[in-house]
């Protein structure tokens, strides 16, 4: 399973992602290989490329958002 920590809320574009859940936050790739870069806690840089299918959830967290998702949703 992956996580990340940012500070920074995401944009989903709606051409490659809908939003599947709102309690919790749950995001699917609606499209192959869709990209999503982000900036984690650290500064760090990662990009990060779901299949079709594939979920992102969002948890947030004081100050922050927690970025979970399953290793097999990822290309």
């Amino acid at each position: 399973m992956g996580l990340l920590y940012t500070k920074f809320y995401m944009d989903f574009n709606g051409d490659e992602w809908k939003q599947i859940s709102n309690n919790p936050i749950i995001f699917q790739a609606i499209k192959d290989d869709v990209s999503l870069e982000v900036e984690d806690v650290s500064h760090k840089s990662y990009k990060i490329n779901f299949k079709s299918g594939g979920k992102l959830n969002m948890f947030r967290v004081t100050g922050k958002f927690r970025l979970t998702w399953n290793d097999d949703d990822v290309a």
